[in-house]
């Protein structure tokens, strides 16, 4: 463990390198709020005093929008229904809900995507009954393919243990109040710092500072985290107020410095699901190292699949393939007992905590390059690319991988006390 004034110094040091990046990306949404209004339309808010509001999140806005039409009052009916059926009918619960939620998929998708899900519901029960992997591989690959298509995409815009009504009430207020926080985190981002839209402009984001370069993808990957926390805690809240335990929520995206700590906690759900379902089916690491690669490479050629396969998707796959595949190697590395003797032997527990720390940082630049080729696209990647490792070696280079040292290091001490509690 290192000292607390150490862990305290890199602690300040990521504070204010977020601070101080934050205040460069806000100067520049204040100094080309009128050019970025003209290109991207930029919403008029009402809240913040008037700000101006950066609406090219479509995720965000899609689903703000949706929510204040129908899906609040849709969840709102889905809490009532499942108490009262909870009080009134608890043997016919599950039947009262199943008829609640088909009436509620009618209500938001139609004919046509109700009875899409139907027909998806149907075939993959019959499939199942054939007991046979292959089957029920290829049967979800082509279901998975047609949500897809264009005539579907403009329709679908998208045995618990009851708690008692006391309980109920107290999780319901605990949960209401982490979300209003996260939305009014969430609005107040995207009113202050348009980096939507920045990112949507080649040019500006070309000729910005690198401050405002490292401030952009800090907010772009925090406001992503702050997004999901919204968009994953309604539903986790629903399925706690129904006696279910849902998948942990988001963790801090500050917080993490490696491809494999991203993926096992970012998504919880997902990643349980990619290693139930895709990951071990197809070999997982049963069959050698090529039989590893071979599995983890179809784990993210998968998940690329299921965003929507576009070219940035593909290329934001490999380079998290990559990174976890050097990730484990370089871990095996370590763990082989002649590399771990001389740690040991050379090294003291500090030592080997910082030598943890700067490969670390190399490793968490890489992520965030890859988060922003998601988020952003290859354009925006390649941008941060040329500015940060082609055109800025070295003294650019250095001070982010210098940076994303303290932040690893607050990482691995949050990692610590993550996994002890």
């Amino acid at each position: 463990m290192l000292a607390r004034w150490e862990l305290s110094f890199y602690l300040l040091a990521s504070l204010g390198f977020h601070f101080y990046s934050f205040c460069e990306v806000y100067k520049v949404s204040r100094e080309h709020e009128e050019q970025l209004d003209q290109e991207f339309d930029l919403e008029t808010g009402t809240l913040f005093g008037g700000l101006k509001k950066d609406r090219t999140d479509f995720e965000w806005s899609f689903w703000m929008e949706w929510g204040k039409q129908r899906l609040v009052w849709l969840l709102l009916g889905h809490l009532a229904v499942s108490q009262m059926a909870n009080q009134i009918a608890r043997k016919h619960r599950p039947w009262i809900l199943t008829a609640y939620g088909m009436w509620a998929c009618w209500w938001v998708l139609g004919a046509p995507g109700t009875a899409m899900i139907f027909l998806h519901t149907v075939i993959s029960f019959c499939v199942a009954q054939f007991r046979s992997l292959f089957l029920s591989w290829l049967c979800s690959l082509l279901l998975l393919s047609t949500l897809r298509l264009q005539d579907v995409e403009e329709v679908k815009m998208q045995r618990p243990g009851p708690c008692s009504l006391k309980v109920g009430l107290s999780v319901l207020a605990r949960g209401l109040g982490r979300l209003f926080c996260s939305w009014c985190l969430a609005e107040l981002m995207i009113h202050l710092m348009y980096m939507h839209a920045i990112y949507g402009s080649a040019p500006l984001l070309g000729a910005v500072s690198c401050w405002t370069l490292g401030g952009l993808a800090l907010a772009q990957v925090l406001f992503f985290y702050v997004k999901y926390l919204v968009l994953f805690g309604v539903p986790a809240l629903l399925m706690r107020l129904d006696g279910l335990t849902p998948p942990p929520l988001p963790r801090c995206v500050s917080t993490m410095f490696s491809f494999t700590g991203m993926w096992r906690y970012f998504d919880v759900g997902l990643h349980d699901f990619l290693i139930r379902y895709v990951y071990i089916p197809v070999g997982g690491s049963q069959h050698g190292l090529l039989g590893t690669l071979f599995s983890t490479a179809m784990t993210f050629a998968f998940v690329s699949y299921w965003h929507g396969g576009y070219d940035y998707l593909w290329c934001w796959a490999a380079l998290n393939w990559l990174g976890v595949t050097v990730e484990n190697g370089v871990r095996r590395l370590v763990e082989t007992p002649r590399i771990q003797d001389s740690l040991a032997q050379f090294l003291s527990p500090r030592a080997r905590r910082r030598l943890h720390a700067a490969l670390a940082s190399c490793s968490t630049s890489m992520l965030i390059l890859s988060n922003l080729v998601f988020l952003g696209g290859n354009q925006v990647g390649k941008i941060y690319w040329n500015r940060i490792f082609i055109q800025g070696w070295p003294w650019v280079t250095l001070s982010v991988l210098g940076f994303l040292y303290c932040y690893s290091h607050v990482g691995i001490a949050w990692a610590q006390t993550y996994s002890m509690n």
